[in-house]
């Protein structure tokens, strides 16, 4: 070390105070610490408290010789010990490297940097020495000929390296600014998260739509996650306190899963870039690699590659995490943004029900045809131009599945002439044949525009006639799921509008998913690539979805002040109205002498007369009784409960609604408001309500 005279403290920082001889020395207790590395920027960050402590005791019980393995973040990541690595656990992702801090520097950002390890442990030496002696003013200089300076106690600096005359350098007074430095993670300025609980009450799968990037911000779907998760964390501490208190509820597990990256590795980026235009490159080279994926998921080529990649990662994800948690006991569920949630919903429409279940659709389908079918077979006559046969078929009692078994002597026996029986038969014959060739691809309804003329929509290839929503799906084997989800979230879905544009009129009442019981669909009031569910199960009635709830329980102050100023008006229209109407008839019905006899008179008959107008409604009920609908039935596809639910905008979204249209579509990760139905629908099923219900759900 250079024997030179150290450079005094910079200007306005207090003079050193020699530390008295014999001070008492505690060693610095440390924290540990792994680099994240953004946009080639690096940033670190601490770990957990509980995480840290957990890597201390391995590190402390001497086994850092060996390969230890530290399960941290959730068990989401894992600390190798000797290798001082941080790798992912579920996913593809850059490996960290792990630090075990104690002395800090801040750079030129302000931001806290941990010292090497090794270089650390000078310092802390040269600190005890220091202030055991009292002997202060110590310098060394670091392995990039950077010198630290301990003043004191309370002022000790880090100085850039001096250079030479033959370096290119930056400015003297550059030069000369020196750095804080920090010994123990107590005295920087960051915030240490105490750590996620250990109990895993119920798993998610998370899928994403178009493209790598999933927010407004161009971050991936484990990035988007991660803050889907940590909001899951608050709204737990928030809304489930006594539950937690109880020990009833420890967290939930949301784990993303990925199909972009698979797509896209088969080659087709190649292909694409040969094809594509050299103009707009950046805006060409967005499109192909965003928007592209819908059409990617109408072919049938790619449609397989993604329904295949889905299904297969959400398996291996649920084995690799009974792997690594055998005493979980809990459910799974699935969500998906944008085309992620159409994905879901097709792969689900597609999986394979128990032989009792089954069974139990085929009756509920053998009950509704008992009233509908016979009306179907009278839509058939009247498409074969024989609706005068239609009282024969009925009287017999003859619905669809009927017609179909029917033989030449059946109709013959029922007294239908030739002409007729023959077209009849030849209805049957060609539709079964059709049957016959859609039946090459197992669980798939594809039907061709021929068939949705002639009213074959209810056919299911499954036996269950009331099965439609299949229609239009591309041909593909869809994959089989290892466990059966609890519910199934759709968050900004296109769902309903690609069961439109594949032929699907109507979802019938008597649908549910074969294997999940729960179905909600998400939506923020400005999504433009989310579409409701609800009209096409009712298509006869005309509501509102329902409101989701802000997570503070109350509406969003602009919302009431709209519907308020709304009522204001309805209210005050009426009353001018009522005025008015009382007004007339105590000018035309009442009697002259009761004009003459006084007011109080003239004013009873008024509003006599007025309860007698049928129109003027004086029992109208008050605007919170208006506010209450009567529960309306949306069939089996959630269980009989709501389906579709929005979000409140924010105050500033409510200004232009175009404007936030694009982050409308990408805001659920940050919902609190969805988070907290998420959380609120995974714990119902385990009997676990909210601290405070929630106003308006049903």
């Amino acid at each position: 070390m250079a024997a030179q005279e150290p450079p005094r403290p910079p200007p306005g920082a207090a003079e050193p105070v020699d530390a008295e001889p014999g001070g008492r020395y505690e060693a610095v207790v440390p924290h540990w610490f792994y680099c994240k590395v953004t946009d080639t920027r690096e940033r670190w960050v601490p770990f957990s408290a509980q995480d840290s402590e957990r890597l201390e005791a391995a590190h402390g019980a001497g086994k850092a010789q060996d390969d230890v393995v530290v399960p941290t973040s959730g068990g989401r990541y894992d600390v190798h010990l000797r290798a001082r690595r941080r790798v992912a656990v579920y996913w593809e992702e850059e490996v960290s490297e792990v630090r075990r801090c104690t002395w800090f520097y801040k750079d030129k950002d302000n931001k806290f940097i941990p010292y090497s390890e090794s270089f650390s442990e000078e310092l802390e030496e040269a600190y005890m020495i220091a202030v055991t002696l009292g002997e202060w003013k110590k310098k060394l200089e670091s392995p990039n000929r950077e010198v630290i300076i301990l003043h004191n106690p309370k002022l000790m600096v880090h100085y850039h390296p001096v250079a030479s005359s033959d370096d290119w350098v930056s400015t003297p007074t550059e030069q000369g600014r020196p750095r804080t430095v920090k010994r123990g993670v107590e005295n920087i300025a960051v915030e240490i998260p105490n750590g996620e609980p250990l109990q895993i009450d119920h798993l998610v799968f998370v899928v994403h739509g178009i493209g790598p990037a999933c927010d407004i911000r161009f971050r991936s779907i484990v990035q988007c996650v991660n803050d889907f998760r940590n909001v899951s964390l608050s709204m737990l501490q928030s809304h489930f306190r006594k539950a937690q208190e109880q020990q009833q509820v420890g967290r939930v597990e949301f784990l993303p899963v990925n199909w972009h990256s698979s797509l896209h590795s088969t080659g087709v980026d190649v292909d694409l870039e040969r094809i594509t235009l050299p103009s707009i490159n950046r805006l060409r080279h967005f499109i192909n690699d965003t928007i592209l994926d819908v059409f990617f998921y109408n072919s049938s080529t790619y449609c397989q590659t993604i329904v295949d990649t889905v299904a297969s990662e959400m398996n291996r994800l649920h084995q690799l995490f009974l792997q690594r948690n055998p005493q979980f006991k809990g459910g799974v569920s699935i969500a998906g943004h944008s085309l992620g949630s159409l994905i879901l919903f097709d792969l689900l429409t597609n999986q394979k029900a128990d032989p009792e279940e089954d069974e139990h659709c085929a009756q509920g389908s053998r009950t509704a045809s008992s009233t509908g079918g016979i009306e179907e077979v009278k839509e058939i006559l009247k498409q074969l131009e024989l609706s005068e046969y239609c009282d024969v078929f009925e009287k017999e009692k003859m619905d669809r599945q009927a017609l179909f078994l029917c033989t030449e002597q059946n109709l013959k026996e029922m007294g239908i002439p030739l002409g007729p029986r023959m077209k009849i038969l030849h209805y049957i014959s060609s539709r079964t044949e059709m049957k016959d060739q859609s039946s090459a691809a197992p669980r798939h309804s594809e039907r061709g525009s021929s068939q949705s003329q002639h009213g074959d929509s209810s056919e299911d290839v499954r036996n269950c006639p009331y099965r439609d929503v299949g229609l239009g799906q591309v041909s593909a084997n869809y994959p089989q799921l290892n466990y059966r989800p609890s519910i199934f979230f759709a968050f900004g879905s296109p769902i309903g509008m690609f069961l439109t544009v594949r032929g699907v009129k109507r979802i019938d009442p008597n649908y549910s998913l074969p294997t999940c019981k729960g179905f909600f669909n998400i939506f923020h009031p400005f999504d433009p690539v989310a579409y409701r569910i609800e009209p096409m199960i009712v298509p006869e009635l005309e509501f509102e979805p329902m409101l989701l709830p802000h997570h503070k329980g109350r509406k969003r102050m602009h919302l009431e002040l709209k519907e308020g100023l709304t009522r204001m008006s309805v209210d005050l229209k009426n009353n001018l109205l009522g005025s008015l109407r009382v007004a007339w008839q105590s000018f035309t019905r009442a009697p002259v002498p009761a004009l003459e006899a006084g007011s109080t008179e003239a004013e009873a008959e008024a509003e006599a007369g007025a309860e007698k107008q049928p129109d003027m409604k004086p029992e109208e009920p008050p605007a919170a009784v208006k506010e209450e609908t009567p529960p309306i039935n949306v069939g089996r596809l959630n269980g009989g409960n709501r389906i579709d639910y929005v979000l409140q905008e924010k105050p500033i979204e409510s200004f232009n609604e175009y404007l936030f249209a694009l982050q409308g579509h990408l805001c659920y990760w940050e919902s609190e408001d969805t988070v907290l139905l998420v959380l609120k629908e995974i714990y119902q099923t385990q009997g676990i309500t909210l601290d405070q219900p929630l106003p308006g759900s049903q």
